[in-house]
């Protein structure tokens, strides 16, 4: 990913752009058509973890070309990340039994994979017909976990990042794009 100048107008801690608004739709859009052609003719329940990936999910859903029900779940992960297990909680569940349905886990971003693979265990214990993840942003160099990424969105560098969801600290989660942070933003919140 190239990065490219913020544009007139952007918060002063933006200091550039990875992906603008139109290559996210046109990506979203694509996305959302083969997952319109691989569940034709049958009802997928999208779930999402809550905060960041609700923006993702909100356009994904609006591109599928069916039926689709949508449930959400809030997690926490705590103590060391390379020992998820008793370090995650499951802080929301879903609202929804998915015994029998066509579940798709819509994420934002995957980095290491450690907390999806323990919901997608959580998941897979509810009995659903089929099990699949849709992911916006995968920065795969960080994997830990194995994971059956079905649909993939864009490879990402391993550059932290704001905006269409992610966020530092609550903060620019409302960015229609996805932009890097200033030299000055990342070292007053300890990241550089």
């Amino acid at each position: 990913m190239r990065v490219e100048a913020p544009p007139h107008g952007a918060p002063r801690q933006i200091s550039g752009v990875l992906l603008d608004e139109t290559a996210i739709a046109r990506r979203v859009a694509e996305l959302g058509a083969a997952i319109s052609a691989d569940y034709a003719g049958r009802e997928v329940v999208l779930v999402t973890v809550l905060r960041g990936g609700l923006y993702f999910l909100a356009d994904l859903c609006r591109a599928i070309d069916g039926e689709t029900r949508l449930d959400f779940m809030a997690i926490t992960a705590y103590g060391s990340e390379t020992h998820p297990e008793g370090g995650v909680r499951i802080t929301k569940d879903l609202d929804e039994n998915i015994e029998g349905a066509h579940v798709l886990v819509v994420e934002d971003i995957i980095d290491t994979g450690l907390t999806l693979n323990y919901l997608l265990g959580v998941l897979r214990s509810r009995k659903p017909a089929s099990l699949e993840v849709a992911v916006l942003l995968d920065r795969g160099q960080r994997r830990i976990a194995d994971l059956p990424i079905a649909y993939r969105g864009f490879h990402m560098p391993d550059t932290f990042a704001v905006g269409y969801g992610l966020d530092l600290a609550g903060r620019w989660r409302n960015l229609p794009y996805l932009g890097t942070l200033s030299d000055e933003a990342l070292e007053e919140a300890g990241l550089a």
